[in-house]
């Protein structure tokens, strides 16, 4: 027994020795461009969540929208609603009942003060776990609740993937910067991530002594130490809203958007800036205002904090953020030791291989192994939440032969996943060195997001997108302008790269002429692969 427990506690003292003797230092970074926002946030220095939105492709994640039961799926037990997107939206069985004790013993929860749905940044508030590792079959059918073209409001709680379109939940939830409002659950919740019991019990008894009777709230993590007070104009500004929300659907046809959620920009203040980020810096005049606008009404002590950018060097170059984002595109990713882990991504999971690599050790080939695993247990964990992978995932580690030693990577890569506020389920290591986990999937990977697929090996890779390629050039061109005393750029690019900066981009090709102020000249080059191109800046008379 007593070696079990030592067995248990020693990799934990490992894994969060770095913690206790290196307090974690975290930054918000906004790169704002008419044509995307990126947003990354930093731990230490090092990016460990990165976020995007384009107009031309906006977010729909938080959006409500009055939408009509287009079929209602028995066997599936599920029905498909149109919301006036392209496809239409999915709603489950359990995202339409809304009877708590009904909701809770579906999911097999009995501790009402956990947070739920998770305090996570600018994602969705439902869960997705695949069925075949959790599933409890539901207690009432969607027969009984829906019927084609049944009117509903719903939320849409996860981005449509791929050929998928959105998944919706009729359980409304408007987070705010401290609460977040729950209108149709009569539950109070507080976020696990507020540890201490006498704050927990606070906060707890005083949104029950204010709440109105039938109405739900979680107090998220910012809310620790908030006055009385702030709480009760927050919670009477979210409820101002969601009257508002209700009056609006009443009057609006269907489908329509009801309510819009904030820009990413916003989110990513009213999620992301907590108190265990010192600092955010932005790099727009326009949004710096905005934010300060924002944070004046709801958490005026952080405006201290906030920091406009100025300086000439593009602000991810500057925080070296350009090249984590390179490198998040990869499928090889280097240890320190030598060794290395590959990720593959398949339609139903992604596949994670451990290797020695280069390493060889210094004793013998059981710590040699060991050493590895337990590099990459934390390098993965790393990778999931850096590149937003979820969905089903399957590690395979190096074998090894040492039951502890298979306990010690176990308990290192949960550890390690405890800074992720994106929900994982993790499953123990097999004898063969497989681990399977989830973590909780509502909207697009990087590698999604910022790639398409590669039309010179008939789809079986994947090239950067279109657009994200014309934003590379953009970039490149603000970033070397101004040490160039001419009146020309000069791209070099691929025809479909051309054709887009012609034609769909060509307003932001005028608006950097006019910003920089030089004539860009676009000249295909056939013989160019896609992502090529070379930019020179020259003076048209001599350049001729």
């Amino acid at each position: 027994m007593i070696h079990y427990l030592f067995a248990y506690f020693t990799p934990l003292c490992f894994v969060l020795l770095p913690f206790i003797l290196c307090p974690m230092s975290a930054e918000l970074i906004i790169n704002v461009a008419p044509w995307e926002t990126r947003v990354a946030l930093l731990e230490n220095g090092t990016a460990v969540e990165f976020h995007v939105e384009r107009p031309k492709r906006p977010g729909h994640v938080g959006n409500i929208y009055k939408g009509r039961v287009a079929r209602v799926l028995p066997g599936m037990q599920a029905a498909f609603v149109e919301i006036g997107l392209e496809r239409t939206a999915f709603l489950y069985v359990t995202d339409v009942y809304d009877h708590l004790s009904e909701f809770e013993l579906m999911l097999g929860r009995t501790d009402s003060n956990e947070e739920e749905p998770e305090d996570h940044v600018l994602q969705a508030n439902g869960d997705e776990e695949p069925e075949s590792l959790h599933y409890t079959p539901p207690p009432f059918r969607i027969e009984d609740l829906l019927h084609e073209g049944q009117e509903i409001l719903v939320q849409v709680s996860k981005e449509p993937l791929g050929s998928k379109g959105a998944r919706v939940t009729s359980h409304i939830s408007l987070p705010g910067r401290n609460l977040v409002l729950m209108p149709t659950m009569n539950h109070v919740g507080i976020s696990r991530r507020i540890e201490d019991e006498q704050e927990r019990n606070r906060l707890k008894a005083l949104i029950e002594e204010m709440r109105p009777k039938g109405m739900g709230f979680i107090a998220r993590t910012a809310s620790e130490g908030i006055s009385r007070e702030h709480l009760q104009a927050e919670m009477d500004f979210l409820r101002a809203l969601w009257e508002n929300i209700q009056q609006k659907g009443a009057n609006l046809p269907i489908p329509s958007l009801v309510y819009e959620d904030l820009d990413i920009t916003l989110r990513a203040v009213r999620d992301l800036f907590s108190g265990d980020v010192q600092r955010l810096v932005v790099d727009s005049r326009d949004a710096y205002e905005r934010i300060l606008e924002f944070i004046e009404a709801f958490a005026a002590n952080l405006r201290p904090n906030v920091e406009l950018y100025t300086e000439p060097q593009p602000i991810f170059d500057a925080f070296g953020i350009e090249i984590e984002m390179s490198r998040a595109l990869g499928k090889k990713v280097w240890l320190k030791s030598g060794g290395y882990i590959v990720i593959e991504g398949t339609e139903a999971l992604t596949a994670i291989d451990v290797n020695t690599g280069k390493y060889t050790g210094k004793r013998n080939l059981e710590e040699t192994i060991l050493k590895t695993n337990l590099e990459a247990a934390k390098e993965i964990a790393y990778q999931l939440r850096l590149r937003n992978i979820g969905g089903l995932i399957i590690i395979d580690f190096i074998d090894m032969a040492d039951a502890s030693s298979r306990d010690e990577v176990f308990y290192t890569l949960k550890e390690a996943l405890k800074r992720d506020k994106c929900k994982t389920n993790i499953l123990r290591m097999s004898e063969l060195g497989l681990i399977q986990m989830t973590r909780k999937r509502n909207r697009e990977n990087i590698k999604r997001l910022l790639t398409d697929r590669c039309f010179y090996c008939d789809g079986s890779g994947f090239l950067k997108s279109r657009q994200t390629i014309c934003y590379e050039i953009f970039r490149k061109i603000k970033r070397d302008a101004p040490a160039y005393p001419t009146d020309t750029v000069l791209i070099d690019v691929h025809p479909k790269i051309g054709e887009m900066l012609l034609k769909e981009e060509s307003s932001f090709v005028e608006m950097i002429e006019r910003d920089i102020s030089k004539e860009i000249v676009i000249r295909p080059r056939p013989e160019h692969h896609i992502e090529q191109f070379s930019i020179a800046f020259i003076n048209r008379v001599a350049g001729e």
